[in-house]
């Protein structure tokens, strides 16, 4: 690991200082909430800054707290097994405490922040082991004719990762709102804007600029007759990400559908809306058959590579089984 020098701001505003300061000096910045994962690549020398910027000093950014106008705000630096068991969040929005469960391990969940999840950067064995690929200053994504068992089968060109957060595609079912943070001021952003495809980016995988934050998540009204889920297949039992995950919001009035939200995990650089299938869903009584033409349309414009169509048999599986089991308990 590089020497760096750490900093510990009292709140927002000085860490933005804090980053401006760096510049000014031309030195590089990274921040850290929990630092699980960032940690990692500056042993590995993936991320080398000359100033680490450690948010975990600001006070009031780990907190679930009502919204102006009905809805929850989140700080990003709130911890996964904070998150999973605040109340209201596993009440309200289950979707999204089941995904911050279902990361990692307990010692993981204990450290990781959400905005930690949000952000990380991709697992792809090439990346993680300094390869000069597309998301490390090279030209290549290796992905596409070498060892490509769980990349993308959706969304991919010319990089081929997966995005590897559980709690996004949860955040984008929900249709949250992220504020970001950031020298020039602050921005809200919605979540099914803030991912962005390697077609527009291929070294970037959100809308994040250098020295911005992600600081909190706000999540609207939960509604009344709404049921949620988050469902992720592993290849192991833990600290392993979704080979294919499913967020998905049934808003039902009494066995029929009134509104969806689908989206999955673990096949595509971003959480991967399925708007079709929502469209299939709405005004129809979601039964087994039901269930099962809605896997089928999981998996339209599907376009796997070598060694990853296993994925399409599975996301199909995946989304009809999720959703015939929300029916069933409802």
């Amino acid at each position: 690991m590089r020497a760096f020098t750490n900093a510990s701001p009292r709140d927002v505003s000085h860490a933005m200082t804090l980053v401006t300061d760096a510049r000014k000096a031309n030195r590089t910045v990274a921040l850290a909430g929990g630092g699980s994962d960032l940690l990692g690549m500056m042993k590995e020398r993936l991320v080398t800054p000359d100033v680490l910027i450690s948010l975990k000093s600001i006070q009031g950014l780990d907190q679930v707290k009502p919204a102006p106008g009905g809805g929850v705000t989140i700080g990003g630096l709130i911890t996964l097994d904070a998150l999973a068991h605040a109340a209201v969040i596993r009440e309200r929005y289950t979707v999204l405490a089941e995904a911050a469960e279902s990361v990692a391990t307990p010692q993981i969940r204990n450290v990781g922040t959400l905005a930690g999840n949000i952000c990380q950067r991709p697992w792809c064995w090439y990346y993680r082991n300094g390869f000069k690929c597309l998301k490390n200053g090279g030209n290549t994504c290796y992905s596409v004719t070498g060892e490509n068992e769980f990349h993308a089968i959706f969304g991919g060109g010319p990089s081929y990762i997966v995005h590897p957060s559980d709690t996004a595609p949860a955040l984008v079912a929900l249709d949250a709102t992220f504020r970001i943070v950031g020298p020039a001021g602050e921005r809200n952003v919605p979540a099914g804007e803030f991912f962005t495809l390697p077609a527009a980016d291929a070294s970037r995988e959100n809308v994040l600029k250098d020295g911005e934050m992600l600081a909190s998540i706000t999540l609207p009204s939960a509604r009344k007759n709404v049921r949620s889920t988050y469902h992720k297949v592993l290849d192991r039992e833990a600290w392993t990400h979704a080979v294919v995950s499913a967020a998905i919001l049934l808003e039902m009035e009494k066995d029929t559908c009134r509104s969806a939200r689908v989206v999955l995990g673990g096949v595509a650089p971003i959480p991967w809306r399925l708007p079709e299938v929502e469209k299939l869903l709405v005004g129809q009584r979601v039964t087994p058959d039901m269930a099962a033409k809605a896997g089928e349309a999981a998996v339209s414009g599907a376009r796997p590579l070598a060694k990853n169509g296993y994925k399409v048999p599975l996301t199909r599986a995946v989304v009809a089984r999720t959703l015939s089991g929300m029916t069933r308990e409802g």
